[in-house]
C-alpha cells in the first residue's frame, strides 16, 4: 500500500469520482493508499473538462496540509469493464480506423441526459455528431461548450460523426 509519493514519480489509478460542476473529485492509485484530490484545473491544464468514472490515469501527486493532490496529468484511459478489459477495446473499437487522421475541433454544445453533441472542425463549415459512447470510450464524462478536443471523424448514414475524442494537444502531436 502506497503511503508516500514522490513528487516526479507518476501513480497510476483510477477516477473514484469527479464532479465537473463542484470542479473535482478524487483518483484511487492502483497500489492503494489515501484518495487522491483531482482539481478540475489538473484536468484543464491537460485539455479536458471532465473524466468519467472508473477512467484510469497517470498523475504526479503533492502532499499538501489537507492530504494528496494531483499537479500534472499525463494520461486518461478509458475505464476496466467487468470482463477485466478496457473498454474501448470493445467491438466499437475494432471498426475505428486509427489511420484517420485527429482534427482539431471545438464543442459546439453536448447535451449529457441526450446523450450526444455537435462539433466543429476548425476550417469546416458541416457539424460532426458526437456520441455519449464515443465520451465514455474516451474516458471523458462531458464537453463543454467551447471546449477544444481532437476527434477522428467518418462518414456515417447521417452526416460527420466523431468516433474518437482525444485532447486537443493530441492532433498537434499527430500532425
Amino acid at each position: 500500500m502506497a503511503s508516500e509519493y514522490h513528487p516526479d514519480e507518476q501513480v497510476q489509478g483510477a477516477v473514484k469520482w469527479f464532479d465537473p460542476a463542484k470542479g473535482f473529485g478524487f483518483i484511487v492509485a492502483a497500489e492503494g493508499g489515501p484518495d487522491i484530490l483531482l482539481h478540475a484545473n489538473a484536468l484543464r491544464n491537460f485539455g479536458l473538462s471532465s473524466v468519467c468514472d472508473g477512467a484510469r490515469m497517470t498523475v504526479t501527486v503533492q502532499k499538501t496540509m489537507r492530504g494528496y493532490q494531483v499537479t500534472e496529468v499525463f494520461a486518461v484511459l478509458p475505464p476496466i469493464d467487468s470482463a477485466g478489459q478496457d473498454t474501448e477495446s470493445g467491438e466499437a473499437a475494432l471498426v475505428v480506423d486509427r489511420s484517420v487522421p485527429l482534427e482539431a475541433a471545438r464543442v459546439k454544445w453536448f447535451d449529457k441526459v441526450k446523450g450526444f453533441g455537435f462539433a466543429n472542425c476548425f476550417g469546416k463549415s458541416e457539424d460532426v455528431f458526437v456520441h455519449m459512447e464515443t465520451l465514455r470510450r474516451a474516458g471523458l464524462a462531458e464537453l463543454l461548450p467551447g471546449e477544444a478536443i481532437a476527434i477522428r471523424v467518418v462518414d456515417g448514414e447521417r452526416g460527420r460523426m466523431a468516433v474518437i475524442i482525444e485532447p486537443w494537444e493530441a492532433a498537434l502531436h499527430e500532425g
